[in-house]
């Protein structure tokens, strides 16, 4: 078995972020910051992977790629690395928890109270608190309310003389999850769980409890969009129709507090309508832990990453037009390092230069409040054609396209919904300019999306070009978007699903001639993902001819590295750090003539065949050297970099060498850049 299971390498990505809640070099806050993006990063893993192995489970329980068992042995394999992880994390809660304590700061639940600090919650919980608790008996007679697998729940049982009683309390959202209490030194943090328990007698005083528990649940609901095929409904409609029944999900995961009683947890699940020990993943007191994304800082900055302001592309500075600089040579960002602004500057200059006539962009995600919006809508007002590729099949945003969407098109933007069957994965935008009869376009090809809020914290790569060639060609993706998948011919771009796979097998079968040649071959790739089977033959088959090939992989990785006789000459590691590294570039050595390129494509089967990605070849001298030093610095790096092996051990390579950050070296290599132009 040559491959390396998905959903298990994925929870193997998962488990190095965990590692960086357990890393001591990392600064309090952030550490448990991490410990919020695990437990998000695993509801999302349960909402879509796990949910489509249990569609795959009902419908035929048959072997899986990379796994020795069927569907169903693969779920019960999970389930046994879920567990195990969700040991480590408890392990690393109480390792920060007890770090904290060293800075006298203490984390406490309602036992644990102080006099006066119960009459301070006693204010907050009359005050506040109790205009947001709506609690809800529960009761066989009654299905149970249609629960939001966003939210938690405290389970309550509640014991009277004649009856016992359960109820439900869904745990505000409104407030904060952390109550900090601070007397003197000494500062106290309470859970918003804990102080409704201090108040459960109140709440429940009608039924004169002689005891009342209550034990924090959450579910996990399945996520898949089910577009029926109602045809007098619109794509649109659709969209709406199915985020609606997306609510009703079936549930895939019970996660619970394992105190709680027996008879109060098999009641909540057969109201779910899940079994024990099959759906039910038994925890901790606390759950939720994404609320812990936004814990406090306590006012003390060392607790925090150090700010790392993002520097000025050094061609940009002092610069009074964007577009006569991008006219003049071409010019690669790379964010968070540098500046996202410069994007929505180029928008706003192209809202007032009188020779711009037309803007297009194809959105997938983008920022509630997005600055890129709100250029486009400045560029309508000062009458520019914009037209609008919104992607509603961005899976958790397609609300807030809908909204963004909406709002442009009331404005009078040209706004197309994308494909039913094709998700509009790339990152493009072209401001077509027109003087004296003659055209000209800027052209941006990115990896990651247009938002300013995720572009400060991923790595992403973005080509700004007057290119005549690949603005053309650009140009023509956007006229096959518009005219429903008209086809063209593409030389200088990568275009999914029509040419990316065939000319990347050709670019590895060029290195593959060339090895056999005896000539030197060597391919670098850095993507989030590796799951495409004939993408990973054909890199075995390459190594298996001499090529050297050298990968960069955050996430999952199917490809079985340094096997003997099979991937020899490939190396694959995984860097985890401040940043997600989400930036996508190939590198072919070509005999010494090597050829670059950026994608929004990952190596996966969807982003090959079933979604519209578009990549560039990256002409310019500068930039290819930009990239090669990219790649050296993370390859060299030795602080955050884990070895991918198909014991999925995560660990961390290079540990021998001198400490070398990679992302910290990059940030601070950018800052000598524009400090040089700045003098």
């Amino acid at each position: 078995m040559n491959l390396i299971n998905r959903e298990l390498s994925w929870l193997s990505f998962n488990e190095r972020v965990l590692q960086e809640a357990m890393d001591p070099t990392v600064p309090l806050t952030e550490r448990i910051r991490f410990l919020g993006i695990y437990s998000n990063n695993l509801d999302e893993f349960f909402r879509v992977r796990v949910a489509n192995l249990k569609r795959i489970i009902e419908v035929k329980n048959e072997k899986v790629q990379g796994f020795k068992g069927t569907a169903e042995d693969l779920y019960i394999e999970i389930r046994k690395v879920v567990l195990k992880q969700q040991q480590l994390f408890e392990n690393a809660y109480e390792q920060i928890k007890a770090e904290f304590q060293k800075d006298n700061i203490h984390f406490i639940d309602e036992s644990a109270c102080t006099t006066l600090e119960l009459k301070e919650l006693d204010d907050f919980f009359h005050e506040q608190l109790k205009h947001a608790i709506f609690p809800i008996l529960l009761d066989k007679k009654r299905p149970l309310p249609k629960l939001r697998d966003y939210s938690i729940y405290l389970g309550v049982k509640i014991v009277s003389k004649t009856k016992v009683r359960y109820a439900l309390i869904q745990i505000p959202t409104e407030y904060s999850r952390f109550f900090i209490l601070r007397k003197g030194e000494q500062t106290n943090v309470i859970l918003i769980d804990d102080i409704i328990r201090l108040y459960l007698n109140e709440i429940f005083a009608v039924y004169q409890a002689e005891q009342i528990e209550a034990y924090t649940f959450k579910f996990t609901r399945d996520a898949e969009l089910d577009l029926d095929d109602d045809l007098s409904l619109s794509f649109f409609e659709k969209i709406e129709k199915s985020l609606k029944q997306r609510k009703k999900g079936q549930p895939v995961r019970f996660v619970y507090d394992t105190q709680m009683p027996n008879d109060l947890l098999l009641f909540l699940l057969q109201q779910l309508n899940l079994k024990k020990g099959v759906n039910t993943i038994p925890g901790g007191r606390y759950h939720n832990f994404k609320d812990f994304i936004r814990f406090p800082d306590f006012g003390n900055t060392s607790y925090r990453f150090q700010p790392q302001i993002p520097s000025p592309h050094p061609d940009f500075m002092n610069c009074k037009s964007l577009i006569s600089k991008i006219n003049t040579k071409d010019v690669l960002l790379h964010f968070p390092y540098q500046q996202f602004d410069h994007v929505v500057d180029l928008l706003r200059e192209a809202s007032l230069d009188a020779k711009v006539k037309e803007i297009k962009i194809n959105i997938y995600r983008v920022a509630k409040n997005s600055e890129v919006m709100n250029a486009l809508l400045a560029c309508i007002f000062n009458g520019k054609q914009v037209t609008v590729i919104f992607e509603l099949q961005a899976r958790f945003d397609e609300e807030n396209n809908l909204w963004w969407s909406n709002r442009l098109k009331e404005y009078g933007a040209n706004v197309i919904y994308g494909l039913q069957n094709l998700k509009v994965h790339s990152k493009l935008l072209q401001i077509k300019r027109s003087s004296e009869g003659k055209i000209s376009y800027i052209t941006y090809i990115g990896t990651g999306n247009f938002n300013e809020a995720t572009a400060g914290i991923y790595t992403d790569l973005g080509l700004l070009t007057a290119d005549k060639e690949i603005s053309l060609e650009v140009s023509r993706v956007f006229g096959m978007l518009e005219n429903n998948l008209e086809r063209h011919a593409f030389r200088h771009l990568l275009v999914s699903p029509f040419n990316t796979r065939r000319k990347l097998m050709a670019l590895i079968e060029r290195e593959i001639k060339f090895a056999k040649a005896k000539k030197p071959a060597h391919i670098r790739l850095k993507f989030n993902n590796l799951t495409d089977i004939k993408m990973i033959d054909k890199l075995y088959a390459a190594s298996k001819a001499g090529v050297k090939i050298e990968l960069i992989i955050r996430g999952i990785c199917c490809l079985k590295p340094g096997v003997k006789g099979l991937s020899d000459n490939i190396t694959a590691i995984s860097i985890v750090d401040r940043y997600l590294e989400h930036a996508r570039f190939f590198i072919f050595s070509n005999n010494g003539k090597p050829e670059y390129f950026i994608s929004s494509a990952d190596w996966m089967e969807r982003n090959l065949d079933q979604r519209v990605e578009v990549g560039t070849i990256l002409k310019d001298p500068a930039i290819q050297q930009q990239i090669d030093l990219i790649f050296e610095y993370q390859l060299k790096g030795s602080v955050k970099a884990r070895s991918i092996s198909a014991d999925y051990k995560n660990a961390y390579s290079k540990r021998n060498l001198p400490p070398f950050h990679a992302q910290r070296e990059l940030y601070e290599h950018y800052k000598r850049l524009s400090e040089e132009v700045a003098q």
